[in-house]
């Protein structure tokens, strides 16, 4: 039996960042009775399997309608298909319709979830040693993880006032800062917003300073109640300084796994840097999913290219769910011992203990208690202790919010007599 030494492997494999995922996926199955406030998945109560043949119908007939013959419809959905995806005009109308983006299909790569979006992307702006991906701290630890893997090192930006310092201090170490990853909206896992202002002036700074903006957008057409959607970077951009990520897993269908990058710069040979990714997606997964593909299509199909209006219960359930889930800290944490954020949409409420919270802790929480949350530490590159935890709202109802909250409430005050 030949056996290996994980020393002789790739470092990224030790890393954190690439544990991460796998604790946070195992823990839910080792406590399925647990209630998750864990889970930054999209509410489940519209998903209907009969919906699946419908949108396959739908797209098929597109493409009848397109003046394909049935030999090449079926070709189209069933076989290998083009790297760059088979929707990549359907994407385009829907980010014209939901986002105000105008961009020719042709820069639009389909990928295999956002996850590959990212990792296509920084393959290719990782030419060497010298390169770093810079990023506000604390980061999804998808593009942390990805990071990691293609060798690229990750810069923490501590505020978004010191973007422009990390900017000129890497450089005077001899360092090319390749792109900045920033979620504006309801980011995950802090749950901010970039304020109009601050839109514009982070393409001021990637202007100047020669940067690419990665502006990953998963939670988007999500705000709370009351509260008007933003412009998003790419709508704002003019010079094509943002490569922009996008996913349906939060808007469609989470396992259909299609997601998509708009890559609209031009490259030195005079084509488009969708195609040098396309280069890279060849050799990773040749292409997405044409059948996974062609349901995300025939819902764009079906919804008139809308998923804001698609999305209008699902924006509804979240906003009460993030109601629910400040109204309830309040309720149970009065005193101003334990604070939390109050985001403006999304998912994702942080919540700050005095004391350190890590994965021992969560496992303590999920196996005592009955409760589910996520360590903050998971989405620092650093191994210093964290005071923090993210608490989740999409995938549960009201009511399990609400003994959620009890259990956690028990967690904590337990966990307060023991700090003391």
């Amino acid at each position: 039996m030949a056996d290996l030494e994980i020393s002789t492997l790739h470092a990224s494999l030790t890393d954190r960042a690439l544990n991460s995922m796998n604790f946070l996926n195992e823990i839910s199955h080792h406590y399925p009775e647990a209630i998750s406030l864990a889970a930054g998945r999209p509410t489940e109560e519209f998903f209907d399997l009969d919906d699946i043949p419908r949108y396959l119908s739908r797209f098929a007939a597109h493409l009848r309608e397109r003046g394909l013959d049935e030999p090449t419809v079926r070709r189209t959905i069933l076989q290998y298909g083009r790297t760059k995806g088979i929707v990549h005009e359907l994407v385009s109308r829907n980010l014209a319709v939901d986002e105000d983006i105008h961009v020719a299909p042709e820069a639009i790569v389909v990928t295999a979830g956002c996850q590959e979006a990212m990792l296509l992307t920084l393959r290719a702006l990782r030419a060497d040693a010298t390169d770093v991906l810079l990023a506000i701290a604390p980061a999804y630890v998808g593009i942390t993880g990805a990071a990691r893997v293609v060798d690229l090192p990750m810069l923490p930006v501590p505020d978004l006032d010191e973007l422009l310092a990390v900017v000129k201090a890497a450089r005077a170490d001899g360092l090319r800062p390749r792109g900045f990853y920033v979620m504006p909206d309801f980011a995950n896992p802090s749950g901010r917003r970039l304020d109009l202002a601050t839109r514009h002036r982070l393409l001021e700074i990637a202007a100047a300073e020669d940067l690419l903006l990665l502006e990953d957008n998963p939670y988007g057409l999500f705000p709370a109640a009351g509260v008007d959607r933003l412009p998003t970077l790419k709508a704002l951009d003019t010079e094509r300084r943002v490569v922009y990520l996008g996913s349906f897993a939060k808007t469609g269908l989470p396992g259909a796994r299609v997601g998509y990058v708009v890559a609209d710069q031009t490259v030195s040979t005079g084509g488009l840097f969708a195609d040098e990714l396309s280069k890279l997606k060849s050799m990773v997964t040749v292409n997405t999913s044409p059948i996974a593909q062609a349901v995300i299509g025939g819902k764009l199909l079906d919804c008139d290219f809308s998923l804001t209006a698609a999305n209008q219960r699902e924006r509804e359930i979240y906003a009460d769910n993030l109601r629910v889930l400040t109204d309830g800290l309040a309720a149970r944490f009065p005193g101003g011992e334990i604070s939390w954020t109050v985001p403006s949409g999304g998912f994702f409420v942080v919540v700050t203990v005095p004391f350190a919270v890590d994965d021992a802790l969560l496992t303590k929480s999920a196996r005592e208690y009955g409760v589910l949350w996520t360590p903050m530490s998971h989405f620092y590159d650093t191994d210093a202790p964290v005071n923090a935890l993210r608490l989740s709202c999409s995938a549960v109802t009201p009511a399990e919010l609400q003994v959620g909250l009890d259990r956690l409430a028990a967690f904590i005050t337990d966990q307060l007599v023991l700090s003391t």
